[in-house]
């Protein structure tokens, strides 16, 4: 997975103790702090996890730690229940005393779901145009019609020019495109 997990807390041995739980189950925990702004320094290094806090840092509160946080992270807020009742929406939180079982079950649904936006996002970010994929299948048509190759081998043929010039799918189209127009 691409995520990573983060605990913050004011008491470095609560930190720790969590990181330990955490560990001992199999979760790989990327880093302990006792302030928020090494945490979110922390964060910043990584592509996405979670950040497991207290609710109030000796540098920040959790509203404030949430609003500098990377929008690939996400906050889980461990607190007495008076805090917590209090809390917005856009955070996941769990009442001390913490239950192990209610700890690893939380932080794995959040892994899951966190593996789940990276895998949406990077799904999005390479769908192509209309106008994109025209550019290969017209390529790929002409490969297939001028040097009898199969759909898929003209794909193929595309694929691998793109990867040993280093440029994308769509420009080694159009420039097949060009060579075989200019052949003419």
């Amino acid at each position: 997975m691409g995520s990573s997990i983060l605990i913050a807390f004011p008491k470095m041995e609560d930190a720790k103790k969590i990181g330990g739980i955490l560990i001992r189950h199999g979760f790989s925990v990327a880093g302990t702090f006792n302030t928020a702004a090494h945490a979110l320094a922390g964060a910043s290094e990584l592509e996405g996890g979670i950040l497991i806090s207290g609710c109030r840092l000796s540098d920040m509160g959790y509203l404030e730690l949430r609003e500098y946080l990377p929008e690939t992270f996400e906050l889980l807020i461990i607190g007495s229940t008076k805090v917590i009742s209090g809390s917005e929406g856009s955070v996941l939180t769990l009442q001390t005393p913490v239950k192990t079982s209610d700890l690893l079950n939380t932080v794995e649904m959040m892994l899951v779901q966190q593996e789940r936006k990276r895998k949406k996002r990077k799904k999005s970010a390479a769908s192509r145009s209309w106008k994109e994929q025209n550019y290969i299948n017209n390529a790929k048509h002409l490969l297939m019609e001028r040097n009898h190759l199969t759909e898929q081998e003209a794909f193929r043929y595309i694929q691998k020019s793109s990867m040993d010039s280093g440029t994308n799918m769509v420009e080694t189209a159009q420039m097949i495109l060009m060579l075989m127009i200019y052949e003419e």
